[in-house]
């Protein structure tokens, strides 16, 4: 009897779980343990997240109203970076005219006479040979206008067939096409007032690379004073980095430039196309413009060659001018230039895009130069070094 009692209470016993270790019994509402939340956590953290939104926002509008500057103000830009390149080709000329006891401002008015000549007599022979050639094309006119109709009749012939297989409505055949009619009067007159504006422009870079060889050493130590006493020796430095970056950029192009030039001529020389030498520099120069200058330096000797073209002639100046342009891309690139920027081919197809689509022409231009100069910026400043690395090699 007292055994099966004693069975019967064993049960009872492992269901009671019993007081906690604090004395409250399991299930009981004061075991559940009890958070408080500071509302003065909470309303920092909430004032944390505005803040990065703010700044977030500020950010997207910095950007913004910055590109609408570049953008605005990019033929001011770009006249002011054409004549930094200038200046910088032009500094070793002035060096070494200061050291005959030259005076730094007529040793600077000197080169830049000399440039200002050097620019007249490149262009005086560029006008007169393109004249000479404009005078000659009315002998190709034959040879043009059969070009021409074999490609209207061709495209003709396409327009037939997509007609015959995709047969539209009346309706839409019956199209009017209204044409007004523009005097060549009329087109000058427009694009005279922007015409002229750019040739006012033009005429400053020589006032301003004057003043920029003249006052580079004022500029250059002002623009270190610009900066707070611990970061002026950093300032120092990257100011000197970028300018042997950027000197040694456009010496290195002018190198490449002159060998493409040559290799031209002579091979367009041998091919018999007239004012070779003439449109072997042009090639030669237009072949350094970035992925596209392979294009741009075939065009001008098929042009020249029009009236004569022949098969063997195009497949051979094509052959030649794009193994120049890999030749100079691939091989003297790296070698002169590649110490100076070390930029790997993204960044520079990124910053071909960027400066191409925001100044055209001249972006593509000045889109290494201004890229390598980021890159030397981003490396010496300390939370920008990851942007540096990746931009690098």
């Amino acid at each position: 009897m007292s055994d099966k009692l004693l069975d019967n209470a064993e049960p009872q016993r492992a269901q009671d779980p019993g007081p906690d270790v604090d004395g409250n019994a399991a299930g009981d509402p004061a075991s559940i343990p009890q958070v408080s939340i500071d509302r003065s956590t909470v309303a920092e953290l909430e004032r944390r997240r505005i803040l990065r939104l703010q700044a977030s926002a500020l950010l997207i509008l910095a950007i913004a109203a910055v590109l609408t500057l570049l953008y605005v103000a990019k033929v001011i830009l770009v006249v002011v970076l054409i004549s930094i390149l200038i200046a910088f080709v032009l500094a070793p000329l002035v060096d070494l005219l200061t050291r005959f006891d030259i005076p730094n401002a007529l040793a600077s008015l000197i080169a830049v006479l000399l440039l200002v000549i050097a620019g007249g007599a490149a262009t005086y022979l560029s006008y007169s040979r393109a004249m000479d050639f404009m005078q000659a094309l009315p002998q190709y006119k034959a040879r043009i206008q059969q070009m021409t109709g074999r490609m209207r009749a061709e495209a003709e012939q396409i327009q037939q067939t997509t007609e015959t297989v995709l047969p539209s409505s009346e309706a839409d055949k019956k199209t009017i096409t209204v044409r007004q009619s523009s005097d060549w009067t009329d087109l000058v007159s427009r694009n005279a007032s922007s015409v002229s504006e750019m040739v006012l422009t033009v005429t400053f870079v020589p006032f301003l690379v004057f003043f920029m060889l003249s006052w580079q050493d004022h500029v250059r130590s002002a623009s270190v004073m610009l900066f707070s006493m611990e970061n002026r020796n950093t300032a120092y430095v990257m100011l000197g980095l970028i300018a042997r970056m950027i000197r040694s950029f456009i010496v290195g192009n002018f190198i490449i430039g002159i060998f493409l030039s040559v290799c031209s001529i002579v091979v367009f020389g041998m091919l018999g196309l007239p004012y070779f030498y003439f449109l072997g520099v042009i090639s030669g120069f237009l072949s350094l413009i970035p992925y596209l200058g392979v294009v741009f330096a075939i065009i001008p000797p098929l042009i020249s060659d029009l009236g004569h073209l022949t098969t063997a002639t195009f497949l051979i100046v094509v052959a030649v001018v794009l193994g120049l342009h890999l030749i100079a891309m691939n091989a003297l690139y790296p070698k002169i230039l590649g110490k100076r920027l070390q930029l790997n081919p993204l960044a520079v197809t990124i910053s071909l895009l960027f400066w191409g689509w925001l100044w055209g022409a001249m972006g593509l231009i000045l889109a290494v130069p201004l890229m390598g100069a980021v890159k030397i910026i981003c490396d010496h400043i300390e939370h920008l070094r990851p942007y540096g690395a990746w931009l690098g090699e």
